[in-house]
C-alpha cells in the first residue's frame, strides 16, 4: 500500500471522527451519521489495502 493511499485512509478515518464528535455535540444526526459513514469508509479502504499487501507477499514468498 502506498503512502498516499494510507494518508487518505487516514484523513477519510479522522475527518470521519471528526464530523461524527460534531454531529454529537452540536445535536446534529445527520452530520452525526455522515461522520460514522465516513470513518468506516476510511477504515474499509485500509483494510483492502492491507489484504492486497498480503496477498503480494505471499505471492511473493511462493515465486522465490
Amino acid at each position: 500500500m502506498g503512502f498516499d493511499d494510507k494518508f487518505d485512509n487516514k484523513t477519510d478515518e479522522f475527518s470521519g471522527k471528526a464530523k461524527e464528535t460534531i454531529g454529537d455535540v452540536t445535536g446534529d444526526d445527520e452530520l452525526k451519521a455522515e461522520g460514522s459513514a465516513d470513518e468506516v469508509k476510511g477504515k474499509t479502504k485500509q483494510v483492502g489495502e492491507q489484504i492486497k499487501d498480503l496477498g503480494k507477499d505471499v505471492k511473493d514468498k511462493f515465486s522465490k
